[in-house]
């Protein structure tokens, strides 16, 4: 099946003239920039004793240029965070003397490797990027056009996996080089301790009182790293921007309500993700105990919990969230387990962005989503022929009896969706970024500006649709390097160059307008404004909210 070359929305018959259409207007200077390209093919990468030097507060570090842009990899912003520093606040590293090589990528954050590339067309379309996997991995990377005093602005890039899995460069559409160029900006991404390593609440049972948080202040330390050292890298640490994608989409928005973090960052971005609270404290401290009860260990006894491996300790910790799950249904949460937690002090207790007081609300913030999140259809031809009938079926595991209601209601609302892209659209429905988009302006100070993607690749016959992922290469100007994402060539570029403008612009002045996409609007609840990014982009008013309707 090839994908619509026209806007994938009026494909699915949402008439035009009732969605509020703005007139695509091109800002001056949108041609793409020459690539850089080498005279009379000459060296591209430089690497050397006295080449890309750096200085950081803890001592100086050497990378590389390729292609112009300076590349610094692995950069120390924590100490190792095993032993004794286990479950505690990140600690400063140790200052080094020599100069430190930042060639290679920091180790991943301690998670289950074993079958991670299990699934064939996963690993083809995603290809992830492992290393070594440890405690010691409190890196960061920074990719920058040159050493100076330009001050340009700083992009820092939190990686999705829930708060469980994944790296800062697990795909190579993370990589900041071509948005470095494209935009002059300084492009950060990081890894910090994840799940029960970094969101073990131990308080209840003697440990440290920010122990279910901690991988969170991962983050924090990180932007304070940025925040004192990346104008020796030639950015501006008054003009940071965090972004992140699922997982890292609920980062960007628990560190908005953390106040530790104020002052660290001026904008920010969610893709396919946010968090309007934290964990249950209750649940979360309960699940302490029984994690020090399944590890035979007494409260008080965290110096032990502390010297376990940390692949068996987090096989005891995913087994104290098993017998964790009648607790879990009776607080009436979605799921448990290691997310970060609603203690009142680290992170806010409440409902986030329900104060006009918090230092969230002056931070411009972008939320984008795609079509479909989830495509039931994507390795399965079969489903292709589904029929409405089979699809209220379907999803009544998930949405019981309004099962019916709900598909109807979509149908309704795209009449010309066929059955398997009613179903894509239920199970990827907006009702979460809808949510942190009413949140957000509600705090009445600054603008936000909603997304969808829908965006098809030309892959698998037309089946991957606008998946989960697939947008994050087009912000970065990286769809030559995802290509078993969007095939790659002039199509997707021409959509990437205007999505990953516009996020430049955005975060260089909390504006994404300019970029070559249609006059964006600030998104308000009455009128749901909503940029479609698609071949053809286009600024709608809430083309979903009949169907959504259904959902509540």
């Amino acid at each position: 099946m090839k994908p619509s070359r026209r806007n994938f929305l009026q494909s699915l018959g949402v008439g035009a003239a009732t969605l509020g259409i703005a007139q695509e207007t091109l800002a001056a200077g949108t041609q793409p920039p020459k690539a850089a390209k080498p005279s009379a093919d000459d060296q591209i990468l430089f690497v050397g004793d006295n080449i890309a030097i750096a200085n950081t507060e803890y001592g100086k570090v050497r990378g590389f240029i390729l292609r112009g842009i300076h590349n610094f990899l692995g950069i120390p912003y924590g100490a190792d965070t095993s032993g004794k520093n286990r479950f505690m606040p990140p600690q400063k590293p140790t200052p080094w003397t020599e100069i430190r090589p930042a060639l290679w990528w920091g180790n991943s954050a301690p998670q289950i490797m074993e079958k991670r590339y299990a699934n064939p067309y996963a690993s083809f379309v995603d290809h992830w990027n492992y290393d070594d996997v440890s405690e010691d991995c409190l890196k960061l990377n920074v990719w920058t056009p040159a050493l100076d005093n330009q001050k340009r602005p700083v992009v820092v890039w939190l990686h999705g996996g829930g708060f469980v899995n994944g790296n800062g460069i697990e795909q190579d559409g993370y990589h900041g080089e071509n948005l470095a160029r494209l935009g002059n900006v300084v492009f950060c991404s990081l890894n910090h301790r994840l799940g029960a390593l970094g969101y073990t609440n131990l308080k209840a049972a003697g440990g440290h009182a920010a122990s279910g948080n901690v991988g969170n202040l991962d983050m924090v330390a990180a932007l304070e790293w940025v925040k004192n050292n990346i104008a020796n890298f030639g950015g501006d640490p008054n003009n940071v921007t965090i972004i992140g994608q699922s997982g890292g989409g609920a980062k960007v928005t628990t560190l908005m309500n953390m106040p530790l973090a104020k002052g660290l960052f001026h904008k920010a971005v969610a893709l396919s993700g946010s968090s309007l609270a934290g964990v249950n404290k209750e649940y979360s401290e309960k699940l302490g105990l029984k994690v020090l009860e399944e590890a035979g260990l007494k409260p008080g006894e965290i110096d032990k919990l502390q010297q376990i491996p940390w692949r068996q300790y987090i096989d005891i910790a995913n087994r104290a969230v098993e017998k964790m799950a009648d607790e879990a249904r009776r607080l009436n949460l979605v799921r448990g387990g290691y997310s970060p937690v609603a203690d009142g002090v680290t992170l806010a207790d409440g409902a986030f962005f329900s104060s006009p007081n918090d230092f969230s609300a002056d931070i411009p913030m972008m939320i984008c989503s795609t079509f479909h999140e989830q495509n039931p259809s994507r390795t399965n031809a079969e489903l292709e022929k589904i029929s409405l009938a089979e699809v209220k079926e379907k999803i009544k595991p998930r949405f019981g009896e309004k099962s019916g209601e709900i598909v109807d209601a979509y149908a309704k609302n795209f009449p010309k969706a066929r059955p398997i892209e009613i179903w894509a659209l239920i199970v990827s429905n907006r009702k979460n970024a809808i949510a942190a988009a009413d949140a957000k302006v509600s705090q009445q100070k600054a603008p936000v500006y909603v997304a969808w993607f829908g965006w098809q690749p030309p892959l698998f016959d037309g089946r991957m649709r606008a998946f989960h992922c697939d947008d994050i290469c087009f912000w970065f100007y990286n769809t030559d390097l995802m290509l078993t994402h969007t095939g790659g060539g002039k199509r997707p570029r021409a959509l990437s160059e205007k999505m990953a403008k516009s996020f430049i612009n955005f975060a260089r002045t909390g504006n994404p307008n300019g970029g070559g996409l249609p006059t964006w609007k600030p998104y308000s609840t009455p009128n749901g404004e909503t940029m479609v990014l698609d071949d053809a982009p286009l600024l709608v008013n809430d083309p979903d909210r009949e169907a959504r309707k259904s959902l509540a």
